[in-house]
This record gives structure tokens, C-alpha cells and sequence, in this order.
């Protein structure tokens, strides 16, 4: 929590904002140009990651005039539909919600695909996680059923895999004594007020809403049956097997087995190539500074970030830096 306070503190301060307004500090003279970044919950790696990038790309301000902004967002499915309609400049959104959002299908069906959509790389494994009250008498995930389980909030990647297992499980919200439908930054306190039984979190780990969970309340991880992690990974093909390591949190001293997607980093074809390159390179330049800022960050390959996990086609001023870089070869 404190890595994320001083990113924040840092871009807010290169970008004359102040927490309480929000609002940059751009002359109507300025050739700056001011980028935004889509996230997530301010206690989720979404935002760290976010605020993390800004910090790369603001210190290169003078050089390339570009300054950048991460914003606290609702999640995959709101971050896609702002690309879509422009009001994001970048995004950070489940693999699994990039597949839909491209392909046109799912949460997306209305809206038909987004052949506008243009991936600039990915990331790391967001694992499909339960965490549960100690005394509520969960100890397998079957036991859910009949419980308060906070589902996630309507525009999260996090809610909408929920449907999937849900559907997987031949379950639906009628299986529970109660639902919610509450944001990452909400779901803690709800735990612990005993206002539900569970919650279910699609997050970068460790994570800083579960950590407080566990250490507030003593919530627990609930393992998944491991037919269902073989049937949500054989079903959809941007889901993988995923571990939470023994010792992530204080109450998972063995693994953790369960499946996830990959988060992955977004962008529309409109979007300048150069700014695109501009914050690839930002980003690829402090490779080391990046991958250390976070335990979810520590396996990170860049070879990999430039396919895995990506659905919608590179954007063009990514490839541009990608084959300068040596990292594709065709």
C-alpha cells in the first residue's frame, strides 16, 4: 500500500495535481499532452500498475511532451467500452474481457466487436481467488451455496468470470442466500462487517484488500475443485492454470491452486503511434525499476508481453519499438 501511495504522490506532483481536485495543471498554451490511463480499485495492482506507468512516462515529460494520468476505474468491461468510445486513452483490463471486447461477444454482444481495439502488451496472472469468513463455514468452494458472497461489481472482468464459474457450476444467483455486488475497494470492509459470507477477487497477488481482510478479520482462501480449474481452462482460451504461493497472505501457509487471466495493457488503432511507442518504450527503458515495483510483476518476460495473452492486434507504434527493440521478428 505504501509502494502505491508514493506512485501516486509522485505522478500527482509531476503533473500539478493535488488529490483533492484532480484536475491538471495544463495552460491553454501547452503543447503537453495529457494521456489517461484506465485502472481499477485504488487498493488493487490495476491502479499501482497504472500510476506506475504515468511515473515512467511523466519523467520523460520535456522530451517527449507527453503527461499521463492514471484514473480509478470500475474495471475490464467499463476500461473497454472508454476505449471504445474514446474516453480513455489507455487501459488496463482482463485477457479474457479483451477477447470478448474484440471478438464482439459475451458483455459485448449488443455492441458487436470493437475492430478498433489494439493491444500494446501484457502483463501478469490474475488468479481467480475466494477469501471467506473463518466462521462462516466455508471450507470448499461447494460451500458458497446458501451464503452471503459479494459476486463483484457489474463492470468488472472480476463479476462477469463469476458468471462463467457460476454457469460452470450450474449455479445461479438464486444458489445463494445473498449477493452483492460490491467494488474491490469495498469488499474488505464488507468481510469483515460480517455484511458477507465471501468474496470473490480476480487480482494481481498479494493485493492489498485481501491483506486486509486476513489480517483484520482472519478470512481465509478457499481452494477450487480441481475439475472445475480444468474445465474453465479447457472451456476458454485466455484462462490458465494459476498458483497463490504458500506464505502470499498469513492465512495460506500451502498453495493455492486455482485458474486466471492475464491483465493486459489496451489501447485503440485512433490512438497515435507515437504516443503509443512514447509509452512502450517509457515503460520497456525501466524493465528492471517496472518488474521490481511488485511481487505480481516478479516473473514478467518481455518477449512474453509482447504475445501472451493478447487477443486484439498490436498496436502499430508498439511494433514499431517491439522490432526496434529486438523483441518480434517479423
Amino acid at each position: 500500500m505504501l509502494v502505491s501511495r508514493l506512485i501516486l504522490a509522485g505522478v500527482l506532483a509531476v503533473l500539478g495535481l493535488t488529490a483533492e481536485t484532480g484536475h491538471a495543471d495544463i495552460s491553454p498554451t501547452s503543447t503537453s499532452r495529457l494521456i489517461s490511463i484506465g485502472t481499477g480499485g485504488k487498493s488493487g495492482v490495476y491502479y499501482l500498475t497504472g500510476g506506475l506507468i504515468c511515473d515512467f512516462v511523466n519523467q520523460r515529460r520535456f522530451e517527449t511532451g507527453l503527461r499521463c494520468l492514471a484514473l480509478s476505474a470500475e474495471g475490464s468491461l467499463a476500461n473497454l467500452r472508454a476505449i471504445r468510445r474514446g474516453a480513455l486513452d489507455f487501459a488496463l483490463v482482463q485477457s479474457d474481457w479483451q477477447y470478448h471486447a474484440f471478438t464482439g461477444d459475451a458483455a459485448f454482444k449488443d455492441a458487436g466487436r470493437d475492430p478498433n481495439l489494439r493491444s500494446v502488451f501484457s502483463l501478469y496472472v490474475e488468479p481467480f481467488t475466494v477469501i471467506a469468513r473463518r466462521d462462516a463455514g466455508i471450507d470448499r468452494f461447494e460451500d458458497l451455496k446458501g451464503k452471503r458472497v459479494n459476486i463483484g461489481n457489474p463492470g468488472s472482468g472480476q463479476r462477469s468470470t463469476m458468471d462463467k464459474v457460476m454457469a460452470a457450476m450450474g449455479w445461479t444467483v438464486e444458489d445463494f442466500a445473498v449477493t452483492e455486488d460490491l467494488g474491490l475497494d469495498e469488499e474488505a470492509k464488507a468481510l469483515c462487517d460480517d455484511k458477507v459470507d465471501a468474496a470473490i477477487f480476480m487480482v494481481g497477488h498479494p493485493n492489498q484488500a485481501m491483506a486486509d481482510a486476513i489480517n483484520s478479520c482472519g478470512a481465509i482462501l478457499i481452494p477450487l475443485p480441481s475439475e472445475l480449474i480444468d474445465q474453465m481452462i479447457s472451456s476458454y482460451p485466455y484462462y490458465q492454470s494459476a498458483t497463490i504461493l504458500g506464505g502470499t497472505y498469513t492465512s495460506n501457509a500451502d498453495d493455492v491452486h486455482t485458474f486466471g487471466a492475464l491483465a493486459t495493457f489496451v489501447t485503440s488503432a485512433r490512438t497515435d503511434p507515437l504516443v503509443v511507442e512514447q509509452v512502450v518504450r517509457a515503460v520497456f527503458e525501466n524493465f528492471d525499476k517496472f518488474r521490481s515495483a511488485h511481487p505480481a510483476f516478479a516473473s514478467l518476460k518481455r518477449e512474453d508481453m509482447t504475445s501472451v495473452g493478447l487477443t486484439a492486434p498490436l498496436h502499430a507504434g508498439a511494433v514499431r519499438y517491439y522490432r526496434e527493440a529486438g523483441l518480434l521478428k517479423h
